[in-house]
């Protein structure tokens, strides 16, 4: 069969009829000459450019780089745009969004003259959601990451986006720095194009697609700024073409080995406690069965090799100079399926074949890592039924132990309300509880699991404390905070019977989160339990959200979108 009759493009400019005319004409319109519809494969280049969007504001550059390799291998580029997910500025949070994100970008491609897909992502959901959407469609598909910032600087030392956000905040609320000296630091902290150069969710999300093979080599790690990043984006360019015409499509990639890969790799570079929702919603979409377990039985023992902000002290600009992801996965090569197949068309052996490591304070050896396990730990006990995480690389090594007297808050509000009140009745052995801020409570389960310390315990030198909740945190993030609690309290989890005063105890080793109360008092408390009211979810897409959404251990994907449907040609449109 040739090649003309089996790309899905021709279905729409292959044509000699009234449609063929009405698609090619109007395409036209932008001064594409009759070349471009001779049978040469058609690229989307899915853009998730914003200025609301400050880590893909770049995205047009680099667009425009991706364009100039489709062209250069016989291609045809046509780009377009899907929502985009800003994390520093939307509210109440982007996770609210990834799945409309997602279903944007599945719907865009599917519905268009597409024979293959470039994803240009940066900020921590526009990754996922894209994705996502590609996934569900299963077209061949390569994501080029928008890269990191440059490291930030400050009084003559590197800052790190996020990380030292909180620092800066929990200094200025205890008097150890000025309030000209944290506005100071705002202007140093982002200086240049490009997402957190931590190892947050963004940088996360870039290491996640390199170790799943989704993108070219050292893809991750590059600078915004740097050149190279735009030749990547040209290279991706004539890649894609490369795999229309091989038809190397998603799932071929994204086998199982690619996702215990990317596990494996996740806790080698301290990555995001949000990798775990994004994948195992990946996951679900291509009908590889991922569950909680897996998580910590692939990547809990793993050791932390890259010394990086939050848990290090270095930045993605360091691991770039050092040698990148690609160093990383030679370390972890007896531990990964190194035949796993990779959107260059070569394995994970044969892309990082013969690299260097230039920092070895930056990236560890595995027979001398930073640390020996740093995984994400998933947790089990009466106080989360169905599973919580917990990132022992980022949190105080004496509290992954402890027992404590909750205080809890009820919402957002009333924990901003009251967490800075010096009658507050809370002292260092306290576990802080928040409650309602899950996927459906809040709704769309917010960056606020890691709530500061009490003013009064920071005036005391009081750091770090355990803190637990239903919600998530940013990945630039740290301390002894337990996340994801499943089933939430929105829906009647056991976390929403939680008092103050009561008991909890946290034991990581033996991955257990224990609420002290006898069960003839919580089946009492459960019987008095009233739901809250979700907030701004009667109509519209929150109110789709709020009924569909699964939860945390799930992926926080919908109910319905489950599995692929595919990239079937839709029905005639004329």
């Amino acid at each position: 069969m040739s090649e003309q009759t089996t790309l899905r493009s021709r279905a729409w400019f292959g044509r000699p009829d009234q449609l063929g005319f009405i698609h090619r004409s109007w395409i036209k319109n932008q001064g594409h000459p009759d070349q471009m519809f001779d049978g040469r494969p058609v690229i989307g280049i899915c853009n998730t450019w914003s200025d609301l969007t400050p880590c893909n504001a770049h995205f047009r550059i680099l667009a425009e780089m991706v364009k100039r390799g489709v062209y250069e291998a016989g291609g045809f580029p046509l780009e377009f745009p899907i929502m985009s997910l800003g994390e520093p500025i939307m509210r109440p949070t982007t996770m609210l969004y990834r799945n409309l994100a997602a279903m944007d970008a599945e719907e865009s491609i599917r519905a268009n003259p597409l024979d293959g897909v470039v994803l240009l992502a940066g900020c921590d959901k526009t990754t996922p959601s894209t994705l996502m959407g590609a996934a569900s469609v299963d077209l061949p598909t390569i994501v080029v990451s928008g890269g990191p910032m440059l490291n930030g600087k400050f009084q003559g030392r590197d800052i790190g986006s996020g990380t030292d956000t909180w620092k800066f905040t929990d200094d200025l609320r205890a008097g150890r720095i000025t309030e000209h000296e944290y506005a100071e630091a705002e202007s140093c902290m982002s200086r240049s194009d490009g997402h957190c150069m931590t190892m947050g969710t963004a940088s996360t999300m870039a290491c996640m697609v390199e170790a799943l093979g989704l993108t070219l080599p050292s893809g991750a790690a590059i600078p915004a700024p740097d050149s190279r990043r735009r030749r990547l984006a040209h290279l991706a360019g004539n890649r894609i073409v490369e795999m229309v015409h091989e038809n190397l499509t998603l799932s071929k990639i994204l086998t199982r080995q690619a996702f215990e890969n990317a596990i494996r790799i996740n806790a080698a570079v301290g990555g995001s406690s949000n990798f775990l929702l994004h994948l195992l919603a990946i996951a679900g979409r291509v009908g590889v069965d991922l569950t909680l377990e897996d998580f910590d039985r692939l990547g809990s023992h793993m050791p932390l090799l890259v010394n990086l902000m939050p848990s290090g002290k270095y930045l993605m600009e360091d691991f770039y100079y050092a040698g990148g992801l690609p160093v990383v996965i030679q370390e972890m090569k007896d531990h990964l399926h190194m035949d796993a197949l990779t959107v260059t068309g070569r394995t994970v052996a044969e892309n990082t074949a013969g690299v260097t490591c230039y920092n070895r304070d930056v990236i560890a050896c595995i027979d001398n890592p930073i640390q020996t396990e740093a995984g994400i730990v998933v947790l089990r006990g009466n106080l989360c039924e169905r599973g919580a995480i917990v990132k022992p690389s980022a949190a105080s090594p004496e509290l992954l132990h402890h027992r404590g007297r909750a205080v809890v808050f009820d919402t957002i509000e009333d924990y901003h309300a009251r967490i800075d009140d010096p009658d507050l009745d809370v002292d260092a052995t306290c576990v802080l509880v928040l409650k309602n801020v899950g996927p459906k409570g809040y709704p769309g389960m917010p960056e606020v699991g890691n709530m500061g310390v009490p003013k009064k315990l920071l005036l005391q030198g009081v750091k770090d404390m355990v803190r637990i909740s239903d919600g998530r945190m940013s990945g630039t993030a740290f301390g002894a905070v337990v996340l994801h609690v499943a089933p939430e309290a929105a829906i009647g989890g056991t976390l929403a019977l939680v008092q103050n005063g009561d008991m909890i105890e946290l034991d990581v080793s033996n991955r257990r989160l224990h609420l002290d109360v006898p069960e003839d008092e919580l089946a009492r408390r459960r019987a008095a339990w009233v739901p809250p009211t979700t907030p701004h979810a009667e109509r519209g897409y929150p109110r789709l959200y709020v009924e569909h959404v699964q939860q945390a251990d799930q992926g926080v994907d919908f109910d319905f979108l489950q599995g692929q449907s595919g990239a079937y040609i839709p029905r005639d449109s004329h």
